[in-house]
């Protein structure tokens, strides 16, 4: 793949992430975790295009999209368990039923931990990009 789409993709990870602050500044949580998952999910994909001669794939499952590029036999099994908490935030933050429970289990604390961990595991994939 060209290095325009392992950009486009980074690129779109990085605004995702400054959507992700600006949801904790005004404290809509559920969006935040959402965000994070944007975030990881979209780096993620800048990693598939350095690695393979053809599309991301149309995948919101963090795991999957790692597996099947290589990297997610580098994941260490703390990244492996954060990957595991955002997983949800994906779809629970997409669909009525889901997002009342998720809403309540997440806090200011909860959403700026969420958002360190998630700079901490893009900064990590960017440098194998």
């Amino acid at each position: 793949m060209t290095n325009e789409k392992v950009k486009y993709w980074a690129d779109i990870s990085d605004y995702d992430y400054d959507t992700a602050e600006a949801m904790l500044r005004t404290g809509r949580w559920l969006y935040v975790g959402y965000m994070c998952h944007q975030v990881v999910e979209k780096i993620f994909k800048a990693y598939w295009c350095s690695y393979k001669d053809e599309p991301a794939p149309f995948s919101h499952n963090l795991l999957n999209i790692a597996q099947s590029c290589g990297l997610g036999q580098q994941l260490n099994a703390e990244q492996r368990a954060f990957i595991g908490e955002l997983m949800p935030m994906n779809i629970e933050a997409r669909y009525p039923s889901y997002k009342q429970v998720l809403g309540e289990s997440l806090s200011e604390e909860k959403c700026q931990r969420l958002l360190d961990k998630t700079k901490e595991l893009q900064l990590w994939v960017k440098t194998k990009l």
